[in-house]
């Protein structure tokens, strides 16, 4: 019956089609900033991994600029430009703007709708110190700002050549569009990725001259306590044998489940919606399942994500006596090619210096 939503896609397609349009021949308004600003986004409904790469170039370039990061805040309950703070609760800046920031506190991390009016306020003296570059977290269809470099994600499990429009598919855009990029990162790749792949993919995306490709893959992290300074190794023997319940609102656990199957064969899973607020009935159903487990060797698993709505002081209380872990993932380039990526970021940075006087 999916193909029945073959006709809403076409309608879909015409209306972005004007839209990019209207932009391309400069018919709607896009803002030019003397600051340097990397965009990171997606054309796909559904988790390519962005907040891990935004965590990525904040890493790799926190020691040498002042590093602002916007995004619209997905699913908060407030409107307008929010600074974020680390004790902030989540319904007011979203789950993603709030674990970046409680990572990296000396990173500005700031939430709005409207990006130009954003980033107008990040370079007034509503921030209390001069930021050198803007990382505008999902934002490869806002095209009311012009980023000077834009870094487009691709699902490897998903690709956009691959896929069709709203609603019958997953993409928002056309998959042609992606030549607005100036960098695209193949996520999710398997470890074992061949260079004939490699080559195939590079050939399927039909990369212009001046794109780069690039391929990622997420490297598990050890599993942290939700309110103890513990960890578990996930090449524990605690961890291999003892049974899980698995917890996740995000977008696309299966990166995560078929990670989690290699090492253990026991696992529950109970999945919500991506960005999903815990309620209080939650909670009771995950208690209530982790109770229904059998054996003394067991705890509750989430993403990092999820870690941040569970955090809620609503539902916090409920949670305490329980082992509760999340487990966090780091990017990994395949092919070494990690320094090669950051030498084209550092380079537009360089070359493209906020001048003196913005912002004052």
């Amino acid at each position: 019956m999916r193909y029945l939503l073959f006709p809403f896609s076409l309608i879909y397609g015409f209306v972005i089609w004007v839209r990019n349009f209207l932009f391309d021949f400069e018919l709607l308004p896009v803002k030019e900033f003397d600051i340097p600003i990397v965009s990171i986004g997606n054309i796909t409904v559904g988790g390519t991994g962005k907040t891990p790469h935004v965590e990525y170039l904040i890493e790799a370039l926190q020691n040498d600029y002042n590093i602002a990061v916007l995004s619209r805040g997905y699913k908060r309950k407030t409107k307008g430009f929010v600074v974020v703070t680390e004790n902030m609760d989540v319904e007011k800046t979203g789950d993603e703007p709030l674990q970046i920031k409680r990572k990296y506190s000396n990173c500005t991390v700031a939430v709005d709708e409207k990006r130009v009016r954003g980033i107008n306020n990040l370079l007034s003296k509503r921030v209390d110190k001069k930021i050198d570059i803007i990382l505008l977290d999902d934002a490869f269809q806002h095209r009311y700002v012009k980023s000077g470099l834009s870094v487009l994600l691709v699902d490897y499990n998903r690709l956009i050549t691959k896929d069709h429009l709203l609603p019958y598919g997953r993409l928002r855009e056309p998959a042609h569009e992606m030549r607005r990029a100036n960098i695209i990162l193949v996520t999710k790749c398997p470890d074992e990725l061949k260079p004939i792949e490699m080559r195939i993919l590079f050939k399927e995306f039909k990369t212009l001259a001046y794109q780069n490709l690039y391929y990622t893959n997420f490297k598990y992290q050890a599993l942290s306590h939700l309110f103890k300074n513990e960890q578990i190794k996930i090449d524990s023997a605690y961890f291999n044998n003892s049974n899980i319940l698995l917890v996740t609102a995000i977008a696309n656990p299966d990166s995560l489940i078929s990670f989690l199957e290699k090492r253990n064969k026991k696992i529950e899973h109970l999945k919500y919606n991506d960005h999903h607020y815990f309620t209080e009935r939650d909670i009771n159903r995950i208690i209530m399942q982790f109770e229904k487990i059998a054996g003394n060797e067991k705890f509750i698993l989430t993403t990092e994500k999820d870690s941040i709505r569970l955090r809620d002081d609503n539902i916090v209380k409920l949670l305490q006596s329980l082992p509760v872990y999340y487990i966090s993932i780091r990017v990994n380039f395949l092919n070494n090619d990690s320094e090669k990526f950051m030498t084209h970021i550092r380079q537009y940075a360089s070359s493209n210096k906020r001048k003196q006087n913005v912002g004052k």
